[in-house]
This record gives structure tokens, C-alpha cells and sequence, in this order.
């Protein structure tokens, strides 16, 4: 018999293959792919054209800053890695991203770090 989280994980697994075959990264616009485990969020930024990473950002290198009101422990910490990829993302010239939920559902710390991204100044 399967375990609930072994079948959790078989459907991320198909929700995130039907993202990935819409969504793509560019030099110009890259993809913010993002990993979710139970204490930390990890973000990157992805130029698909050529299969590297440009940059990535997590809860352990994140500039603290102050999230908004009515968002405290994971999300906050989420989006603290937003906002910091979106500072490091407009240093180097990028305003606009592609946003790759990875098969997560937009809610809770992926909405948080989608907010902190928006909030530092990039177009998601």
C-alpha cells in the first residue's frame, strides 16, 4: 500500500512536467525555479537557452528584511528569498521573470516569495 506522501509527491511530479513544457527561460527573462522542503525555500534563476544558473538565492543567504504585515515564520523567511533574488536579479540587470512553481500550488511560501520578488522590483 502507498504512503500519502508518496502519492503527494507522484502528482507534484506530473503538475511540475506540465509547467515545465509552458514555461521557459531566456537570457532576458529567465525562469525562477524554486524547491520547497520542510524548513528552508531555495530559488534560482535559470537561462534555459543555455541549461545554466544565473543566480540563486535561499532562506540561510537572505538579506533579512521586513516582510509585510500578517506574514511571520516560513513565509516571512520565504519572502526574504524574494526579495533578495529580486536585489541580486536588478544588480545585474533583470527586470522581468518567467515564475516556475516547481508543481507547488501558488499559495503560502511560494505566494510569499512570488510577493517578495514583486516587491524588490521585478516584473513576475
Amino acid at each position: 500500500m502507498k504512503s500519502i506522501s508518496a502519492s503527494r509527491r507522484k502528482v507534484r511530479a506530473k503538475r511540475k512536467v506540465s509547467i515545465r513544457k509552458k514555461v521557459n527561460g531566456t537570457a532576458d527573462r529567465p525562469r525562477v525555479s524554486i524547491f520547497r522542503s520542510h524548513k528552508n525555500i531555495y530559488a534560482q534563476l535559470v537561462d534555459d537557452d543555455l541549461g545554466t544558473t544565473l543566480m540563486a538565492s535561499d532562506a540561510a543567504t537572505a538579506a533579512p528584511a521586513q516582510a509585510p504585515e500578517g506574514v511571520s515564520g516560513k513565509c516571512a523567511l520565504a519572502y526574504n528569498v524574494g526579495r533578495s533574488l529580486a536585489e541580486k536579479a536588478k544588480d545585474k540587470g533583470i527586470t522581468s521573470m518567467v515564475f516556475d512553481r516547481s508543481g507547488y500550488l501558488y499559495h503560502g511560501r511560494i505566494a510569499a516569495l512570488a510577493q517578495g520578488l514583486r516587491d524588490g522590483g521585478v516584473k513576475v
